[in-house]
């Protein structure tokens, strides 16, 4: 297990933990929460020995294998498949091993080496890596694209992919949802649910954290707490926790009123002297409880609409896509993502855009913010339109140089040129106040919006939209990089926004909260999407395994590609000869025969596998009780307990390896039962 005891850590001169304790058992899937500058990222740096701590005592198990994902862009001509499949270590280790065997030209060393690359994966690594690409978002086609080919948000889905293809007993993750459509984000969920070793995550995302995690651990005032359960369990905890630290402390200033007053009223008194001291003595003893002291809350506001036109967009047959690049032939057709669009945006609407990853879904926001021309087709803008459009990449609109000051200013001089009135203050003065609703104050007003943080940007670019008094709001991805307390404050705004919003996020809490309706941006059209965020997940992972299967299959009819170790084993392991004649007679056999044959072998083996799968089931119940009771043990006293614990996790411990004894049996056998 890992444990915390005491541990002081610093950054500079800033102290992030103080006196803090904590235990993580091994199997747990922990949320870290807290508010940015918390320390997050600071203690999984000492989780990694990027940092070491100043003070207090820390420990891991040194046999505990760690994977986290790279935080640095990669650069290289490798292909998908191939970089990802470099992620597994283990496997790295095998090859390398491999190689030096070859060398030394010792038999006994090379036949060993190449059991362990068998053992460690080598003969289905490329099927392994290409499930992870696949699951997060990447297309069939784009398996063997190089690494440098792809843009920064989709590298960094290869360095997560990475990640999970390292074998690990303990798995760091870092705002992993950051760069995820909410197709790769239920994958992702999917996956983590099935990882059996020791996982931290770092999210902003309430819906993941609570899919995926359950244990929470909070952050505040240098200090962790434990607490049993996911992010909405902890927010229940948390608030009684609250509630009673404050009722303690309201009850605690009375006592002490009480004894003050006592004491004030009779100290010079000789006859009550005596009891007056007692009354000193007595609150100079008492252990104070500290007052609570509440974050600081981010609120803001959308200023009511100037106007609501209505509809406030009409499309007719409207193709969306992108115009031929620059330098392309003349004649060169421009690329058409979405087509044949007709349909209303009216006054009023909520209006949440799904579809999986590549299908056009920023491309028709992008169109409609006016930031693309449609391809064809007629779209017709409502009298009075004032759109406000959140970027997905937050730098399209903002100027790295710039300071926020100077981006309202710009601001300010571009709407009265294009002659519309805000009705917002414009005086500087006024603006710097304004840029104070949304937490930029003092020498902040006067920083280079490059040196900020994602969720500063975000905020900044939150706060030019607010001024501009939009009646449509077109949000791709707003959610990046901003914390729980700032998406929860933007859940808040636009629920009590007067105007009509369409909204692209990865964000299930936020659609769920806005938007009471849905359209799916699907195989080159948008239609309205019948049903709810829980359809639409059953959907993602239907679709999902879809592609898997047909990436296996292309797997198995194609010939095996060079990649990594598989061409060694193939070329050492495989008689060419002897695999043709294999190869030539199965061409013989009977269809009819061999579908016989399967039909025989999946009777005999049904059996057998469901009990397999109810020994996988009672395995998962026992070793849950056995955390419990891990935990259990190092939180009680009582000799009894102790003994009647220790004695059942004993107990536990027998039964799952008879069980896994079992399990190994029944694996042989449908093995055998099969070849």
């Amino acid at each position: 297990m890992i444990t915390l005891k005491n541990v002081v850590l610093r950054r500079g001169a800033k102290v992030i933990l103080d006196s803090a304790s904590v235990t993580l058992n091994p199997g747990e899937k922990i949320g870290l929460v807290g508010r940015n500058g918390a320390g997050k990222s600071s203690l999984f740096a000492m989780l990694n020995g990027t940092l070491h701590e100043d003070g207090g005592e820390y420990s891991i198990p040194s046999q505990w294998r760690m994977a986290q994902v790279a935080q640095d862009m990669p650069e290289t001509d490798q292909s998908a498949t191939s970089y990802v499949i470099e992620g597994d270590v283990v496997l790295l280790a095998a090859q390398a091993e491999v190689d030096a065997s070859e060398a030394s030209g010792d038999g006994d060393r090379m036949a060993h080496a190449y059991m362990d690359l068998y053992d460690a994966g080598a003969h289905d690594a490329p099927a392994r890596a290409q499930a992870l690409i696949l699951g997060l978002g990447f297309k069939l086609s784009e398996l063997d694209n190089p690494v440098n080919s792809f843009s920064g948000g989709w590298r960094m889905r290869l360095q997560l992919a990475r990640a999970l293809m390292c074998p690990s007993d303990l798995l760091l993750l870092d705002e992993p949802t950051n760069h995820l459509d909410l197709d790769a984000l239920v994958w992702l969920e999917a996956w983590l649910k099935r990882y059996q070793g020791t996982m931290l995550v770092i999210s902003h995302d309430r819906e993941f954290l609570d899919a995926v995690t359950d244990v929470t651990v909070h952050i505040e005032g240098a200090k962790l707490t434990r607490y049993g359960g996911n992010y909405s369990k902890f927010e229940d905890l948390r608030s009684e926790q609250m509630a009673l630290q404050q009722g303690a402390y309201a009850k605690q200033q009375d006592k002490i009123a009480h004894l003050q007053k006592f004491i004030d009223r009779f100290k010079a008194k000789a006859s009550k002297a005596k009891q007056a001291q007692s009354r000193v003595k007595a609150l100079d003893r008492m252990e104070k409880i500290a007052p609570l002291l509440a974050e600081a809350d981010f609120t803001f506001e959308f200023k009511e609409p100037a106007n609501l036109p209505n509809p406030m967009l009409a499309m007719q047959n409207v193709c969306f896509g992108y115009p031929p690049p620059e330098g392309a032939p003349d004649g060169t057709p421009p690329t058409v993502i979405v087509q044949n669009v007709s349909r209303s945006v009216l006054a009023g609407q909520r209006i949440g855009i799904l579809g999986a990853n590549g299908q056009g879904k920023s491309t028709l926001v992008k169109t409609i913010a006016r930031a693309l021309a449609p391809i064809s087709g007629e779209m017709t803008e409502g009298k009075g339109l004032n759109i406000g459009y959140f970027a997905q990449q937050e730098l399209d609109v903002l100027r790295p140089a710039d300071t926020p000051l100077e981006h309202m200013i710009r601001l300010v001089k571009e709407v009265t040129a294009a002659g519309k009135i805000s009705g917002q203050p414009t005086r500087e003065q006024d603006l710097r106040s304004f840029l104070g609703m949304f937490n930029f104050g003092g020498d902040m007003v006067k920083q280079a919006v490059g040196s900020m943080s994602g969720g500063e940007k975000a905020r900044l670019v939150l706060c030019m939209i607010v001024w501009q008094r939009p009646n449509l709001l077109l949000l791709d991805e707003p959610t990046n990089h901003l914390d729980l307390a700032t998406r929860e404050a933007l859940s808040m705004a636009l629920n009590e926004f007067e105007g009509t919003v369409m909204l692209v996020s990865h964000d299930r809490a936020l659609l769920r909260a806005v938007c009471d309706e849905f359209w799916m941006v699907s195989r080159g059209g948008v239609a309205p999407f019948d049903g709810d965020l829980d359809d639409y997940q059953r959907y993602l992972l239907d679709e999902a395994k879809r592609q898997r299967e047909e990436a296996k299959k292309s797997t198995d009819n194609t010939v095996a590609k060079p990649i990594m170790v598989a061409t060694k084993l193939v070329a050492t392991n495989v008689n060419p000869a002897g695999a043709k004649a294999t190869f030539d007679s199965k061409k013989s056999v009977n269809r009819k025969e061999e579908a016989q044959r399967r039909q025989q072998q999946s009777d005999t083996t049904k059996p057998l596998r469901r009990e397999l799968e109810k020994i996988d089931i009672k395995i998962q119940s026992l070793t849950t009780e056995q955390s419990s009771l891990q935990i259990l043990l190092t939180s009680t006293t009582a000799p009894a307990e102790i003994a009647q614990t220790g004695k059942r996790l004993k107990a536990i411990e027998n039964e799952i390896g008879t069980l896994e004894e079992r399990w190994l049996e029944l694996t042989e056998q449908i093995e055998v039962t099969t070849v």
